[in-house]
């Protein structure tokens, strides 16, 4: 099916989509763009291996295999990783398509495009732009809507954020479907972490998809409250009327469901409020939405913000990209843990998400007097494991582990266990940032760097990847600390990470063999700051300076954001809220800027949907200017110096 022009793949799906004519048709696609068609493209084809992070050269490996100890540690029964062609390019592949089955609980469950979002109107909005590209999809609502205090006309254009390819006729990261006569809509890494430059017509891979507006697109969905896990709803019984909507816990108590209604307006109320290019991946009951990263992972270890990422193959790369899958595209998959993260029992907890699925087939029934759990057994299409995705519970699920806060790896059938986690972190190990498009002389950098020294930026941003890998804690760093503690959930159900081999085939056999994941080598102070652990307020960690320039606005609320006219373009409100995307050079200058960065604090503490959301750009206050002794000049130099960071030799 994916060697079909696009052209006539989407004929066919506007068929379908229109007129319901191909119920017994198959189809599977998701865009890979062509080479021609990639900024700066950089095929890595060393052969390598990955031993828990360690970095192991195809020389190095010769030298290990003359001896039992040295090919016990290739081997990936304790844990080695072999990075050949076929691993990278299944881990493009991954990148690019793969979901895991994610597009059932967003489709079936959530309803993303069963509201005023359809994709009918996706279909129509990408043939409009007749062939060329765009960073921002602007869709029709097919019906009036109102969410929270937003309200939107049937036939308005909203601003999606999602990126289409010149020439492709399906967005970049949202693969397609069609199977048992329902299309589906599912989400794979590339909707994230690619970009469609409009300058240059070409996808930059491991760009933050900077605009994308994920929280309006779940708040249209017909079963937003499925996702209420990542809104400001910290007591979910407020929405619960007595003796309405009874069902019998997992206690054999009676207990009542959420009205359907009144939550769904209330987590619609906050996922309208998210930033655009700002996503909740936790699932604390807080709103606070953290930028999207880019996947310029090389030597940037520990992942995710608060570093939570730190244990595994790759240096925790693959624990971070499973995480994003298998806790993030499927709410499912925590209902055996839900009353140790969220004081709610699983019976309410499952309960509450199928209420109001939009597959009729998911959507539960209290009259008919099954337990949520009972019914979701019987419409689970993947009984084996938590959830609705693809994945393989851990040897200790429910319990969780640094290296799966959820207890379960996403992993499709018929590949390695682990195998597809291990690709794409392999792949994204090899993305270098473009050239940026702006021209730095030699001079300027060389006096750039003096400047990063003296002011000693370089105590934090050190090395080759200027990062010395640490985590700092909230009250050091003085950023917006909410999201610093909000994997501090986990705790009582934290226990060792057991994982199994890597040559393991999934569907799993019987009796597969473990393997324990070292941890010796870490830090217990950077897990407990990682995941605000045992009182901790948690922390952030120190970022890579690699790609400053595709990677606006900054810090991890992406709060520090100026546009093109800095005496305007002032904070999220006069840049992201706008659909304007903030200037690389001004909002560094923010950053390191104490005036200029207080305008900005104070055009974000206006919007009272920002705070909410946590978002105040505050923190991180390194500056370099008047007040620690250096000139207008030196700071120009030194914003020069860090936009022209893109490549680590």
């Amino acid at each position: 099916m994916k060697k079909r022009s696009w052209v006539w793949l989407s004929f066919l799906l506007l068929i379908f989509i229109g007129f319901g004519t191909f119920y017994l048709l198959d189809v599977d696609y998701a865009y890979i763009p062509p080479e021609e068609k990639l900024m700066d493209y950089q095929p890595n084809k060393r052969s390598s291996y990955d031993f828990w992070g360690e970095y192991i050269t195809d020389k190095q490996a010769k030298v290990l295999s003359k001896t039992q100890e040295g090919r016990e540690k290739l081997s990936p029964e304790n844990g080695a990783v072999k990075i050949d062609k076929e691993l990278l390019e299944l881990g493009r592949k991954t990148f690019y398509e793969e979901t895991f089955g994610n597009e059932v609980f967003l489709t079936d469950i959530l309803g993303m495009v069963d509201g005023p979002f359809t994709l009918g109107n996706v279909m129509k909005a990408i043939f409009a732009l007749k062939g060329k590209g765009t960073n921002n999809l602007r869709v029709e609502l097919a019906e009036d809507v109102t969410l929270g205090d937003k309200t939107f006309k049937k036939g308005e254009k909203v601003d999606t954020g999602i990126d289409v390819a010149k020439g492709a006729y399906v967005p970049i990261g949202l693969p397609v479907s069609v199977h048992d006569g329902r299309v589906r809509v599912g989400i794979s890494c590339a909707a994230c972490h690619a970009s469609f430059d409009p300058e240059t017509d070409k996808v930059v891979e491991g760009a933050p998809n900077s605009d994308l507006n994920g929280g309006l697109l779940l708040a249209l969905s017909t079963n937003s409250a499925s996702y209420f896990s990542h809104a400001e709803i910290s007591n979910i019984k407020k929405y619960m009327q007595k003796n309405s909507r009874a069902i019998i816990d997992s206690k054999g108590e009676p207990a009542s469901l959420p009205d359907p209604g009144k939550l769904e307006n209330a987590v619609d109320s906050i996922l309208v409020k998210w930033p655009r290019g700002n996503f909740d991946t936790t699932i604390d009951l807080i709103s606070n939405p953290i930028q999207i990263p880019d996947s310029f992972t090389l030597r940037d270890h520990p992942y995710s913000w608060s570093g939570m990422a730190m244990a595994g193959p790759f240096n925790g790369l693959s624990t971070f990209s499973n995480n994003v899958h298998a806790q993030n595209a499927d709410a499912t998959t925590v209902s055996q843990a839900s009353s140790e993260l969220f004081g709610i029992d699983k019976e309410v907890y499952l309960g509450t998400i199928l209420q109001n699925a939009a597959n009729s087939d998911f959507r539960y029934k209290p009259s008919k007097g099954l337990k949520p759990s009972a019914f979701f057994k019987k419409i689970d299409p993947t009984p084996n494991t938590a959830g609705v995705l693809q994945a393989v519970e851990l040897p200790s699920y429910p319990k969780v582990s640094i290296i799966a806060p959820s207890g379960v790896i996403a992993n499709s059938p018929n590949y390695k266990f682990y195998q597809q986690n291990n690709g794409v972190s392999a792949w994204q190990n090899t993305l270098q940032p473009p050239k940026p498009k702006v021209r730095v002389e030699k001079e300027t950098i060389a006096s750039g760097r003096k400047v990063f020294e003296r002011a000693k930026c370089i105590s934090c941003h050190a090395g080759e990847a200027l990062t010395n890998n640490k985590i700092v804690p909230a009250e050091t760093i003085k950023t917006e600390p909410s999201r610093a503690k909000s994997f501090s959930v986990v705790e009582n159900l934290l226990t060792d990470p057991i994982i199994y081999t890597y040559d393991t085939a999934v569907p799993l056999p019987k009796n597969p063999k473990r393997i324990k994941v070292p941890t010796n080598n870490l830090d217990p102070e950077q897990i407990r700051l990682a995941f605000g652990l045992k009182g901790s307020s948690g922390g952030y960690k120190v970022p890579s300076l690699i790609g400053l320039y595709w990677t606006a606005p900054y810090l991890h609320d992406g709060g520090v954001a100026v546009g093109a006219n800095p005496r305007t373009d002032i904070g999220v409100p006069g840049t992201i809220s706008t659909g304007m995307f903030p200037d690389p050079k001004n909002s560094l200058r923010a950053l390191i800027d104490s005036q200029l960065r207080e305008k900005v604090i104070k055009a974000n503490r206006k919007s009272a949907d920002l705070q909410l959301m946590h978002v105040t750009g505050e923190g991180h206050e390194y500056w370099v200017d008047q007040t620690t002794g250096f000139s207008q000049e030196e700071q120009d130099q030194l914003i020069s110096y860090l936009l022209s960071l893109y490549k680590i030799k």
